[in-house]
């Protein structure tokens, strides 16, 4: 019983440094966007905050940024899914080299990487630049909701491909040589087998990419040059430039919303966390 109770004390003292993490990071932060969100200048209780977003600028800048989150996650699966197939098929040194690669980006500061997009995609950037030896006309999309949507699908890939590659890598070949003994086709394996058990890895892979796109203000500053406010940016300026932490907080709040969503449908298909764990 000592030895038990000494266990218990010391997992207590190895938990106390993410304890202390998270209350400093997540539940502190947490409870200063509710304070400041749901009160006034006076510190009094209201609502007026979240009622910003039924504003016409705010309402058209949350339209914008849920299209655009929307058809960057599309984008994300159509490519991610099979890609994930092919990593998965392949053997595992392979498979793992592959998997390194799409990583990579990630380690680079996030700023950078939109950064790098911003020369290309420019009117005098690399892209255009290789057009114009070729003879060819220039693709001018800088500054447009293109240049984001190209943007988002680059940094959030990874995050779709990613969960999708775990789901399938773990499923049972036995099974799927056995669908193929009963007669089914690559079709009926694909779509009775294969992408049921998928469906984890999807779901994953979709909060992954349509909350951070939804929510981003970086890459439409950098790629659409200030001229295109999605939800993220209002939000931005709301703190750095209006000082106003009580709307921004307010708006912030609006936007938990979709973070509440996607939780929710990862309780619900993922259970096991299979998706999630790289």
């Amino acid at each position: 019983m000592r030895r038990l109770q000494e266990l218990k004390n010391s997992k207590r003292l190895l938990a106390g440094p993410y304890l202390f993490w998270a209350v400093s990071f997540i539940i502190i932060p947490l409870i200063m966007i509710f304070y400041y969100g749901l009160t006034d200048n006076d510190g009094k209780f209201t609502w007026m905050n979240l009622a910003k977003i039924t504003t016409p600028e705010n309402l058209k800048a949350l339209g914008l940024a849920l299209l655009l989150a929307f058809v960057s996650t599309v984008i994300c699966l159509i490519l991610a899914y099979p890609l994930a197939m092919i990593l998965a098929g392949r053997n595992v040194n392979q498979s793992s080299f592959v998997v390194l690669v799409f990583i990579l980006p990630m380690w680079m500061n996030f700023l950078l990487r939109t950064l790098a997009w911003q020369n290309l995609l420019e009117k005098n950037g690399v892209i255009n630049s290789v057009l114009h030896f070729f003879g060819l006309p220039s693709w001018n999309i800088i500054n447009t909701p293109t240049a984001i949507i190209l943007g988002m699908v680059y940094n959030f890939l990874p995050f779709m491909v990613l969960p999708i590659y775990n789901v399938l890598v773990k499923i049972d070949k036995d099974v799927i040589s056995a669908a193929r003994d009963l007669g089914a086709g690559n079709i009926q394996t694909f779509t009775k087998i294969i992408l049921p058990l998928s469906v984890p890895g999807i779901i994953s892979g979709i909060t992954m990419v349509f909350v951070p796109a939804l929510t981003t203000f970086v890459i439409s500053n950098l790629l659409g040059g200030s001229k295109i406010l999605l939800i993220g940016n209002v939000i931005e300026q709301e703190f750095q430039q209006g000082s106003n932490w009580h709307v921004g907080s307010g708006l912030s709040l609006v936007l938990m919303i979709f973070i509440i969503a996607s939780m929710a449908l990862i309780a619900k298909y993922d259970k096991d966390g299979e998706g999630t764990a790289f």
